[in-house]
């Protein structure tokens, strides 16, 4: 990575995503991209896919890819939720689309091996990142190239999550000085921090189609070029 000029902000050699929104988890639904949601964080479980590739026990995982599934689990002890089993009488996973990886069978079985360690869903090397429970749009324009782009954001995200979003459409986006209504934003902030209101719910208690009105960030480009 080269830079030219003053770059304030997160190293973007090794910037990490903080935030997923839904439709980004929405995206990965293949058994060889295969990502879920669930209780706020996102995971790739592609891996789990490869390793138990062809089994019964990946089908209900596979049935969910993209999707969160935080109802499978019980918020007070992030464990998969459970129930007294009808016919054994023991308190067992509730698996209503069957049973899956890691979670043992109803009666003892030969070909049943609980030496995987930790269940999938207590690994953490699973998880990349944070659900965005809120998104919002806004709208980038380079007033440079007079380019506009609609982008989904995370309305936890700091203006620097939001500018490596912006980084496919416009590779020196850290070239330019980023403001709203004629005034600088603060980078490390997030839209609402830098006085970028989400009026969603007023839209909504006005029966007003919010979509109509996007907040629009304008990028005014510096003479220091940032090369990534």
């Amino acid at each position: 990575m080269k830079r030219r000029g003053l770059v304030a902000g997160p190293d973007f050699e090794y910037f990490r995503r903080r935030y997923f929104t839904p439709a980004e988890v929405a995206q990965h639904n293949r058994p060889e991209d295969l990502w879920v949601s669930y209780l706020g964080r996102v995971y790739n479980l592609t891996p789990l896919a490869q390793e138990y590739k062809g089994s019964l026990q990946l089908k209900p995982i596979l049935e969910v890819a993209g999707q969160d599934i935080s109802h499978w689990f019980d918020p007070k002890t992030t464990d998969i939720r459970k129930h007294i089993d009808p016919l054994t009488g023991c308190l067992r996973y509730r698996t209503p689309r069957g049973r899956f990886v890691h979670v043992p069978p109803q009666l003892p079985r030969s070909d049943w091996a609980n030496d995987f360690g930790k269940p999938w869903w207590k690994r953490s090397q699973y998880e990349v990142g944070l659900l965005s429970a809120k998104t919002r749009n806004i709208c980038i324009v380079n007033t440079l190239t007079s380019q506009e782009h609609i982008l989904e954001v995370g309305a936890m995200e700091s203006m620097w999550e939001i500018l490596h979003r912006y980084l496919p459409y416009n590779a020196h986006a850290a070239s330019y000085t980023w403001k709203y209504e004629g005034r600088n934003l603060n980078m490390n902030c997030t839209l609402e921090e830098n006085g970028i209101l989400d009026e969603e719910e007023e839209f909504d208690y006005l029966n007003m189609d919010g979509t109509l009105h996007t907040p629009a960030i304008l990028l005014y480009f510096n003479d220091d070029l940032t090369e990534l």
